[in-house]
């Protein structure tokens, strides 16, 4: 059997803390699947100043000997590269979609949603627009820029409306607290969302992988909250510092999150909205979406996160495991699955019946 020669995309062109993220879940995955015989790797690391590296692996040693390369010479390497398909890492809005462009661009498979997901599950208002629209229930919200004044009384979760990892979120209860909370979500995006705070009961979050064409629906993974002392989550219930500074992820074990029982009351509900969220924005592969559910057992949509890095951090990989299919089986079965989406969306040659070699003109202003 041929190897597949597997792209991981890691980084990020914009913020250092979101390419420190990046590749902290590359390494995961990328060690969880060391000793799969099928697959060869490839790495290409982006960084805020521009550059390409192509490391041999990601240990800082291996990427500082690497060498630095302006976007043509990156095309270039990429244009002889051989890659089967890719799994891009970039958490930030430009990785997540000017550069799954790119890769559609060289006409390179990639795993994941498209860049139009991705940008509209980036901007919280939207999709909170998109997933209502699909009979989805939703808090009451309002969008702010700067200079604008909130109306909404609190409870209520202030937050950046295109930031991820709960970065510059706060709940507000005092209305003397607004300013504070204001400022931090604006030093984090030039919107904030500022919603009505739904009471807690408890918070979930739902994935779906779509296999031969319909939605797999997975276990659901609940959060520890407590209404008094964690009425939400923050980015300190997601990510730490380590003593030296590297960046990690806060501890995940069974006293901080788990796995929700199939016959749980609150899953026909949580499932029939993260379908309709999923069918709403158009996702291909897989999806994953928050919700929130008050002490009256209503399901609440927060958020969409549309990305999977394949870590055994990566939340789908826990909820497919939990499922029965390990992240080895996951993995290859997405890579193909991307590749053969690929094949099909190629136009076809009828004088031989293949699909038409792609040429592309490339625009690299924003790369």
């Amino acid at each position: 059997m041929a190897l597949l020669r597997i792209l991981h995309l890691v980084g990020s062109p914009t913020d250092t803390t979101y390419g420190e993220l990046s590749v902290l879940y590359a390494k995961g995955c990328i060690d969880a699947l060391a000793d799969a015989a099928q697959y060869e790797f490839v790495m290409a690391l982006v960084t805020p100043d521009g550059r390409w590296r192509f490391p041999a692996s990601l240990q800082p040693a291996a990427v500082e000997a690497a060498e630095a390369m302006d976007i043509a010479g990156a095309l270039a390497f990429l244009a002889t590269a051989r890659i089967d398909v890719a799994v891009p890492h970039l958490f930030c809005v430009a990785g997540m979609t000017n550069y799954r462009a790119l890769l559609e661009l060289l006409n390179i498979p990639y795993i994941g949603n498209p860049p139009f997901q991705m940008a509209l599950a980036s901007d919280k208002a939207k999709t909170r627009t998109m997933v209502q629209a699909a009979g989805v229930r939703v808090p009451l919200a309002e969008l702010l820029r700067k200079n604008d004044s909130p109306t909404l009384t609190p409870p209520v979760v202030v937050k950046p409306n295109n930031a991820d990892n709960s970065d510059g979120l706060t709940l507000v209860t005092d209305i003397a607290d607004y300013p504070a909370a204001l400022a931090l979500a604006f030093s984090c995006a030039d919107q904030v969302l500022v919603e009505a705070f739904v009471p807690l009961g408890r918070e979930v979050r739902c994935g779906i992988v779509v296999e031969g064409g319909a939605l797999r629906m997975l276990p659901l993974e609940e959060y520890r909250l407590d209404p008094v002392t964690t009425p939400v989550r923050t980015s300190a219930d997601k990510l730490k510092r380590d003593d030296d500074q590297s960046l990690a992820f806060a501890a995940k074990d069974a006293t901080r999150s788990w796995i929700v029982a199939l016959d749980d009351p609150a899953v026909p509900a949580v499932w029939d909205a993260a379908r309709r969220c999923h069918t709403a924005l158009g996702c291909t592969q897989y999806s994953l979406f928050d919700f929130r559910i008050d002490p009256q057992g209503r399901a609440w949509f927060l958020e969409a996160g549309l990305y999977c890095s394949f870590s055994p951090k990566s939340v789908l990989v826990a909820m497919m495991a939990a499922a029965g299919t390990p992240l080895g089986a996951f993995f290859n079965a997405a890579a193909h699955a991307a590749i053969q989406a690929h094949i099909q969306t190629q136009p076809i040659d009828p004088r031989i019946d293949q699909p038409i070699p792609q040429i592309h003109q490339l625009s690299l202003g924003n790369l």
